[in-house]
């Protein structure tokens, strides 16, 4: 049963899997309840391709899945509704709907709750939203606000459903610097708060070094690193090397520039 076989949250087992070129190779790694593990790397190594197999988009060529401490490998369309109750995604795109505004799109997601009369369902909106730091813009639709914004309220929005776990899927790309330190801010404030379980693709890591416990790193379908962060600086691989170092070439340029 499930929490008796698995002993972590989430868990990737030797999983391949292919589409015209192999994309991810023998990736094994895990994260435990209640902590934040980064998934690091070039574009196209299998990134936001691990996020899909463990919401259950995905299906390995070999390997097991496991997410909510149950082995969702072989999982039907209809027994992974009810994993993804517990964990769930914020895409990149934020993908909320532009019709609705921002109180709405939140709203939209508690319709189906039938533990919540209308007026919980406004106060569980404005509670969400408060959350966030971002009451103020309730009333406002989505092609009003900005990318950070827009991450900001499909935060909230997943929260409406009280999952265990969150993946991010690059929540701070093209957000400025300063909308960047406050998703990482609100990232670390839900894992505090909420005790939430996370798993976060980013390309920064700025990010990585502030939300996450451990890493995982991709280079061509492989993973290379698997560990703590505070461990990532002294591994041997040459690829993590180049990785850090070009890290630290932009961090230098940006430090010249201000």
């Amino acid at each position: 049963m499930a929490g008796e076989s698995y002993l972590h949250y989430i868990e990737f087992r030797n999983v391949f899997k292919s589409f015209d070129h192999p994309v991810l190779k023998d990736v094994s790694f895990y994260v435990d309840a209640g902590k934040t593990l980064a998934i690091i790397g070039r574009s196209g190594v299998g990134k936001s391709v691990t996020l899909s197999h463990i919401m259950g988009f995905m299906k390995p060529d070999s390997g097991e899945i496991i997410a909510n401490y149950t082995d969702i490998t072989h999982m039907t369309e209809r027994e992974l509704r009810q994993i993804r109750k517990k964990v769930t995604m914020v895409f990149q795109s934020g993908a909320l709907f532009d019709s609705l505004t921002v109180g709405e799109n939140i709203l939209f997601s508690l319709e189906l709750r039938e533990d919540y009369n209308e007026q919980n369902k406004e106060d569980v909106v404005d509670g969400l939203l408060d959350l966030v730091d971002l009451r103020h813009v309730k009333n406002t639709f989505p092609s009003d606000l900005s990318t950070g914004y827009k991450r900001a309220v499909a935060i909230a929005r997943a929260l409406a459903a009280q999952p265990e776990c969150i993946l991010y899927d690059e929540p701070t790309t093209m957000v400025d610097p300063i909308m960047s330190d406050d998703l990482g801010n609100l990232m670390l404030r839900l894992k505090k708060q909420l005790g939430l379980t996370a798993i976060v693709v980013t390309h920064d890591l700025d990010l990585m070094r502030k939300v996450a416990d451990t890493v995982v790193f991709l280079y061509k379908g492989e993973a290379i690193y698997f560990g703590p962060v505070s461990e990532l600086s002294h591994c041997d691989h040459p690829h993590v090397k180049q990785f850090l170092a070009m890290d630290n070439v932009e961090v230098a340029g940006k430090i010249e520039e201000t």
